[in-house]
């Protein structure tokens, strides 16, 4: 990938940022309804996890066939990202996303409801496709509403915030849920959020779309949509039986040629899915790196931490879950201070200190033993990196988005989702499998968040050199967002 390298020379934005204006109740209004809809869809993410064992039991799934709880669900919410975020730019945002909205409750109801696995797997699946549509089109919506500056920092910030929390609460939930009612009240939370959501929604949010309407790149959105479906296949069934297989091997061979034939369509397509010019664009291509690595990282840390509290210290799936509950909480504390960390020193240069903080702060991990203070030290260690991991969540948001016309805002913002979705999905096949299949666990556990580390550190620097934040503060090149971007 070629990227533009041309010096540009524009007032320093840092220093001219005016303070974060008040929301007005109706744009706070618009906030919570686009933002609920992203806390919904990633408590989905991890509602349900501590609940397979028992949903397992009672609708007779096989051991070996739980994955498909977590596939059939990442599979269309992934697949399907890029070709909704379009389709919600030129058919109209608010549109796609009620319809998601209203697939993804009816599909909560149907897994809540399910009485066998092709029912539950099939409501699982409705649930990723609605999702797919929520995602890219609320965060458009979102960046559409409050214009870029201290607003879209501000509704971006508790935005994120809520997406991480979303996940860790949904740790903690699942397994009081599962143990209180059922495996099923977890699937009828979702279902809740959705009925709340929904009829607030088509009040509060404005249509937007393209002024345009070029026709939507169907050989595009084929081969893209067919690569990531093929890709996330291939590396959530390696986490769980590893890359000997010969499905994985061959979904894994599919989706990288799909991709590659994406790439060659989009370079002769009159109205691409993805405009190849974009790519190009430092702070399109730089912020989404740290955006990939940010998010596969943090799920692998998350994951083998959670295997080594339960396997290792012995704390049960509650217990564990309450460790990430204080994760949740200064994730909350950093959602707020985001704003505030990046009107002053700037997106990108705040993404290169969150990355690198992510990193230092996850190496006391390798410290942990056996003994009650380990718990203790697992609790200060994640949640401190996952304070900076917020810290990137948010700005890689904000560095990606800068400077994109509105009309292509959901293209952008597609970007930005399928960056999370494919890090969240790569991040436990690739390293966390080294635990899994480590035979001392412990030693595994702890290669893991070596190269963890590594990987993390590394990346800071590669944005940090991709986006040139190395030079003087004043220069006019440090944060010149919408015109230094291109």
């Amino acid at each position: 990938m070629a990227i533009d390298t041309t010096p540009t020379s524009t007032p320093d934005p840092v220093a001219a940022k005016p303070p974060a204006p008040r929301l007005s109740a109706r744009d706070r209004l618009v906030l919570f309804v686009l933002c609920a809809a992203q806390f919904m869809v990633a408590l989905d993410f991890s509602v349900l996890n501590v609940a397979l064992p028992v949903l397992g039991a009672d609708l007779g799934m096989s051991t070996s066939a739980l994955q498909w709880a977590v596939t059939a669900f990442a599979l269309p919410s992934g697949g399907f990202l890029l070709l909704f975020g379009r389709m919600g730019d030129l058919y109209g945002r608010r549109r796609l996303f009620l319809a998601g909205l209203a697939l993804f409750g009816a599909a909560s109801l149907l897994a809540t409801l399910a009485w066998d696995p092709a029912s539950f797997l099939a409501g699982r699946a409705l649930q990723g496709l609605g999702a797919a549509a929520i995602v890219p089109t609320g965060m458009s919506l979102l960046t559409t509403t409050f214009p870029e500056g201290p607003a879209r920092d501000r509704a971006l910030g508790i935005s994120g915030t809520l997406l991480s929390l979303g996940f860790t609460v949904g740790m903690v939930a699942g397994g009081v849920l599962t143990d209180l009612l059922s495996w099923r009240s977890t699937m009828g939370l979702l279902t809740l959020f959705a009925l709340v959501v929904l009829p607030l929604a088509p009040r509060l949010l404005p249509e937007s779309r393209t002024p345009e309407r070029p026709r939507l790149d169907v050989p595009g959105a084929v081969t893209v949509t067919g690569g990531l479906l093929s890709l996330i296949y291939a590396l959530t069934t390696a986490a769980e039986h590893g890359f000997g297989r010969t499905d994985v091997l061959v979904t894994l061979a599919a989706g990288l040629l799909l991709l590659a034939a994406f790439v060659a369509v989009e370079s002769r397509s009159a109205a691409p899915l993805v405009s190849l010019p974009m790519l190009r664009r430092r702070t399109v291509a730089w912020g989404n790196l740290g955006g990939l690595v940010t998010f596969s990282m943090m799920s692998t840390v998350v994951f083998v931490l959670t295997l080594y509290l339960q396997e290792i210290v012995g704390l049960s799936a509650f217990e564990t879950g309450l460790v990430f509950g204080v994760q949740g909480v200064l994730s909350v504390v950093a959602g707020s201070l985001a704003p505030r960390v990046i009107g002053r020193f700037g997106a990108r240069r705040t993404l290169v200190g969150a990355l690198t903080g992510q990193g230092l702060l996850g190496l006391p991990l390798l410290a942990i033993g056996e003994g009650n203070w380990s718990v203790v030290l697992a609790t200060a260690a994640i949640s401190l990196a996952s304070m900076c991991h917020l810290g990137a969540i948010i700005s890689y948001g904000l560095t990606v988005t800068s400077g994109v016309p509105d009309e292509e805002q959901g293209l952008a913002t597609g970007l930005v989702t399928s960056t999370q979705q494919v890090g969240i999905t790569v991040g436990i096949p690739l390293l966390g499998v080294l635990a899994t299949t480590a035979t001392d666990l412990r030693s595994g556990v702890h290669t893991v968040l070596v190269l963890d580390a590594a990987i993390v550190l590394a990346a800071a620097v590669l944005v940090a050199v991709g986006l040139r934040i190395n030079r003087p503060a004043g220069s006019g090149a440090v944060e010149a967002e919408t015109v230094g971007a291109r």
